[in-house]
């Protein structure tokens, strides 16, 4: 049996994804890819960070994925 994944947990495995893809395409193509994915994972990015790791993707650059766990205080 797979174990699944929570969407926050989703992500990362979205990113790399298309890391494994995606790297040459268009950076507005990527970005709404990824906007997509954060979506579908519950998570709110500002449109800067989905655009670095866009340019990440698209380049072949490194990139260090952060996410912050959402806590109710």
């Amino acid at each position: 049996m797979t174990e699944q994944l929570s969407p926050y947990e989703q992500y990362p495995h979205s990113y790399a994804a298309l890391a494994a893809t995606h790297q040459g395409h268009p950076t507005a193509t990527v970005v709404a890819l990824l906007r997509r994915a954060a979506e579908r994972a519950l998570l709110e990015f500002p449109e800067r960070d989905l655009y670095d790791q866009a340019r990440a993707i698209t380049t072949g650059t490194a990139y260090r994925l952060r996410i912050a766990p959402w806590t109710h205080a």
